[in-house]
């Protein structure tokens, strides 16, 4: 099957998830992680509260994803200032972040 990009997802959980920390790194994603190049597809929202399947995986406050053209287009996002600064400024906000990056077909 031929390639069709790379998904990297994102779950974050916040050492204080109120509302008002929540919508912050909501905020703090779009600025920062959106419109980088070779982005196929971007979105960040948080979790659905009335979705609760024993299936559900709920141990997240915001999740990330972002979709590449290309290997290359996503490590050169690992390394674009506008990342790293992200990184920076929220990190102390994080009780745990889990990524999933996948091959897409």
């Amino acid at each position: 099957m031929e390639k069709r990009g790379l998904g990297h997802m994102v779950f974050f959980s916040l050492h204080e998830p109120s509302q008002e920390n929540i919508q912050h790194l909501v905020r703090a994603c779009h600025e920062d992680l959106s419109n980088h190049p070779g982005t196929i597809h971007f979105s960040v929202g948080t979790l659905t509260p009335d979705l609760a399947r024993p299936v559900n995986d709920r141990q997240f406050d915001v999740a990330l994803h972002v979709v590449f053209e290309s290997r290359q287009a996503h490590d050169a996002y690992q390394t674009a200032p506008r990342h790293l600064k992200f990184i920076e400024e929220q990190k102390p906000t994080w009780k745990q972040v889990r990524v999933f990056d996948s091959d897409l077909t």
